[in-house]
């Protein structure tokens, strides 16, 4: 039997030694990343697949970057383009290749970008810069900053996760005219930081993480007369019980069959998993295990489910862990990988594999 091939693509910052965007050969059974290539790029901070396999679309300090996916998992550039505003921190895209969806950390702004069929990006079809005050008085803190951008599963909806209002905006995509419209606001306690969300693989629960409060709140997800409503039914930590150190829950992604959800913080340098029931989608801890990373800033786990990847910002590397469910914990497996400032990631399976 053929084994299936895939590669991962790891962004990185570049205002050190890294110069991009590093390729790497997956070997799942083994847990196993090797180094094919460096594709050039400045600070690709973020980086998406299209739902078709056929192109990957970066941030850059130029805005953003489309790039073909060739048949071994190699990238060719097709064009850049600015979008409206200060640099970007996170990118999505429609299942459709339509639009090219920007959140900006710096500025506040959500950007969405007309796609064209071959893959390139066109111009800008609508920026919304957010508004208001958030926690305390500390101005990094406390204007808007969004940090991640997400597609509904539907597809109808655009959750615009923003880490300094403690509030994530849910806007009406309109795929006919290019036009986002607030219609909902998902509001975090207070002082909580909300980095990320994702939605259950079945598209009826939503997770967010807090990044300041170290929780993850769960939501029941549904469309009721064509509006969106999320409805809490769960706020879980993503501490551990002895705990004590400066926590950040940093990184946070559902696994592939969808049983999953892993978290991971920094300062205590851990990673949490969560068991996800199927029903309900409420959250029941399975392990929570410190990791020799130093800022495992983001995380990525293997298709099989027994390894998971930590890529870590202060070490300068990536570090795989075996995944004993059983047991309550994880162990290093291998040596790291020694890459500059690893920022995000996305593993994929080659086709013609």
């Amino acid at each position: 039997m053929k084994q299936e091939k895939y590669v991962a693509y790891v962004g990185t910052y570049t205002h050190e030694n890294s110069v991009g965007i590093h390729i790497y050969d997956v070997d799942v059974p083994k847990g196993q990343l090797k180094e094919r290539k460096v594709v050039p790029i400045n600070n690709p901070s973020d980086l998406v697949v299209s739902k078709d396999k056929r192109f990957l679309y970066s941030i850059a300090d130029e805005g953003v970057e489309s790039f073909r996916i060739l048949p071994d998992g190699d990238l060719e550039p097709v064009n850049n383009q600015w979008i409206g505003g200060m640099r970007g921190c996170y990118v999505e895209v429609d299942d459709k290749n339509r639009y090219l969806f920007v959140g900006g950390h710096h500025d506040g702004r959500v950007t969405m970008m007309h796609l064209e069929k071959d893959g390139s990006i066109g111009t800008i079809a609508d920026g919304i810069f957010h508004k208001g005050m958030g926690r305390g008085n500390d101005r990094r803190t406390n204007t808007p900053h969004v940090e991640c951008v997400k597609l509904t599963p539907d597809q109808k909806f655009l959750c615009a996760v923003d880490n300094g209002l403690d509030q994530t905006k849910i806007y009406r995509v309109d795929y006919e005219f290019g036009k986002l419209k607030l219609v909902d606001i998902v509001r975090g306690p207070l002082e909580s930081g909300p980095r990320m969300i994702r939605f259950s693989r079945d598209g009826r629960f939503a997770y967010i993480l807090y990044e300041l409060s170290n929780l993850v709140e769960v939501y029941r997800y549904e469309v009721v007369d064509n509006q969106p409503q999320f409805e809490k039914i769960q706020a879980v930590t993503t501490r551990g019980k002895k705990d004590e150190d400066i926590c950040a829950a940093s990184g946070m992604e559902v696994s592939k069959s969808g049983k999953y959800l892993f978290c991971s913080n920094a300062g205590v340098n851990s990673v949490v998993v969560f068991e996800i029931d199927k029903e309900s989608g409420m959250l029941t801890e399975v392990l929570n295990t410190r990791v020799d990373s130093d800022y495992p800033k983001m995380l990525a786990i293997y298709p099989d489910e027994r390894h998971y990847l930590t890529l870590n910002n202060t070490t300068n590397d990536i570090v795989t862990y075996t995944i004993h469910y059983d047991k309550g914990y994880s162990l290093q497996n291998g040596a790291p990988v020694k890459v500059d400032k690893p920022n995000c990631i996305y593993i994929l399976k080659l086709e013609d594999a």
